[in-house]
């Protein structure tokens, strides 16, 4: 065995710079002015508005991440770059490294939560009026794109006709975006609180799909989700800020909402059994440590033990492009 060096633990006690680095190049649509030709720091600077001094600085640290490429004196992005943090294209994901990037400072209360075991800030996921839902549910809405479209093929909701989907605590409406434009028959109700439910009708009308799209103001954990009315249900990335028994209590309510033969679809970052990955879904698990009171990234038997005292016979799980877990319950 060769002589261990330092490298990888530098890189990792200094990934907030990296976190910091990509935020930035967000900030100021470093990506989006490349992608239009400003192949160097003071054409960047022009564009961006900001300075040279800083244009280089960012393209610096962005090429030693391997986002930005340099040939010949020019600089252009890197096809993970191209395809992700690009303005206006689908999937990018500027948004979210720009929500990132300004929570850092968060992540320096982890000693202290972690001694505890209690979040020392309120949880916004209490919070409905919070305006960073106005931040953040757009930013993260393509993070459940390629989930939704996992769902979608494993369910056939191309081609099957009518059908009426629940989605609780849908945000963006990502779900219902999807699917919607997948099947002209279909129709979907969002349940989420009505600040979250006004920026899914904005996203969902800016699309054309409002007449096919209702809402439900409340929270799901209060709100009843209606008895044998829906033919799919969904629940992104709720799960992992739920405790045990609250997650079973939710999956009972959306037993009774389900028609005979209904599914219902869970995307959520899921660990194996004994905890030893995926390595994203294991550092998530801090995340909701810092967050939440109970939450946690659930195992694949927490959500087959869940979903099978709450009345569901059959369930599996379906891997995506992105570090989530479709699960499908019937």
């Amino acid at each position: 065995m060769g002589e261990v060096g330092p490298e990888r633990v530098m890189q990792l006690i200094t990934g907030g710079w990296a976190a910091g680095v990509v935020g930035a190049g967000a900030a100021h649509s470093v990506f989006t002015h490349l992608d239009a030709g400003a192949g160097n720091a003071n054409e960047l600077a022009k564009r961006a508005g900001i300075s040279e001094r800083g244009a280089q600085v960012l393209l610096d640290g962005l090429t030693g991440l391997g986002l930005i490429e340099l040939a010949d004196g020019t600089y252009r992005n890197a096809p993970e770059a191209a395809a992700f943090l690009v303005e206006d294209r689908p999937g990018c994901l500027a948004p979210f490294a720009q929500v990132i990037a300004g929570g850092m400072g968060f992540w320096s209360e982890l000693p202290e939560v972690a001694r505890t075991g209690v979040p020392v800030k309120e949880n916004i996921a209490e919070t409905p009026e919070n305006p960073f839902w106005e931040q953040l549910v757009p930013a993260i809405a393509p993070l459940s794109v390629p989930s939704a479209n996992v769902a979608a093929e494993a369910l056939g909701i191309a081609s099957a006709g009518e059908m009426s989907i629940l989605d609780v605590g849908g945000g963006s409406g990502v779900y219902s975006a999807v699917w919607l434009g997948l099947n002209p028959k279909v129709r979907a109700t969002q349940l989420d609180w009505a600040p979250v439910n006004a920026i899914a009708r904005r996203l969902l009308g800016a699309r054309g799909l409002a007449d096919r799209f209702d809402c439900i103001d409340g929270d799901f954990h209060t709100t009843e989700f209606g008895d044998a009315a829906y033919d799919v249900a969904v629940y992104s990335h709720i799960a992992h800020q739920e405790g045990p028994a609250d997650n079973v209590a939710i999956f009972r309510k959306f037993r009774r909402a389900l028609r005979p033969g209904g599914t219902l679809v869970v995307n959520d970052f899921v660990v194996e059994d004994d905890r030893s990955g995926p390595p994203f879904s294991l550092l998530f698990a801090a995340q909701m440590l810092l967050d939440t009171k109970q939450g946690s990234t659930w195992r694949r038997t927490d959500y087959r033990s869940w979903l099978t005292e709450a009345g569901f016979g059959e369930v599996s799980f379906h891997p995506t492009p992105t570090p989530a877990t479709v699960i499908l319950a019937r």
